[in-house]
């Protein structure tokens, strides 16, 4: 769908610069974008690298096992059917605290590895109907806590919005880091909202 509308808006302005006379500002701004867009991912690259190894360190120092230890009431909390040492909590734990140091690059791996494990438990769980959905009248779809991993990563607490402090900083802002205080009141709300969300919905089901 996505592909459609970027389709359409970039025929659209083509079109209308076609018909305005205004083919040379489009070309230009072609040719700007493409050299801001190199620009912006080798800025991005070096925060990337940055930050990777930061978490890296953090990982090998036993800090992301302390914080993973310190989550362990919070996840039972919200994912009460998972087995005490089931492998998706250290993958859930690992993908919250990349969340919320602003490393949705470092978040992306640990996410995935957390919906497989979370489809194998829920494969385990039902069995022939999970292989053979069809016979037993029903339809494969995501589990509760598949969906309530899903909520909350999209709605994750921010202490360092580490895209947005490059972007702003790329962009020429003065005071790239500004944004750290709306950042963390804005994702605070927004994850307690997907909390509450989730324990409701998850009680109805």
């Amino acid at each position: 769908m996505l592909n459609y509308i970027w389709v359409f808006m970039i025929a659209a302005g083509i079109i209308y610069g076609s018909f305005t006379g205004q083919m040379a500002a489009i070309s230009n701004g072609v040719i700007d974008s493409s050299k801001e867009a190199v620009q912006l991912c080798i800025t991005m690259l070096g925060v990337v690298a940055l930050w990777t190894g930061m978490m890296e360190i953090a990982k090998e120092s036993g800090l992301v096992a302390g914080l993973t230890k310190g989550l362990r009431p919070f996840l039972k909390f919200l994912f009460p059917r998972i087995p005490e040492k089931h492998p998706a909590f250290s993958y859930i734990s690992l993908n919250i605290i990349a969340n919320v140091l602003g490393l949705g690059w470092a978040a992306t791996p640990a996410g995935l590895k957390a919906m497989e494990a979370l489809s194998q438990l829920e494969k385990e769980r039902q069995g022939k109907e999970w292989e053979h959905p069809e016979k037993f009248g029903k339809k494969r779809s995501a589990s509760n806590e598949m969906c309530i991993f899903l909520i909350l990563n999209i709605s994750s607490l921010q202490l360092i919005p580490v895209n947005m402090i490059a972007y702003r900083s790329q962009y020429g802002s003065v005071d790239p880091a500004v944004i750290i205080a709306p950042a963390i009141i804005a994702t605070f709300f927004s994850t307690l909202a997907a909390v509450i969300y989730c324990k409701v919905k998850d009680r109805k089901y």
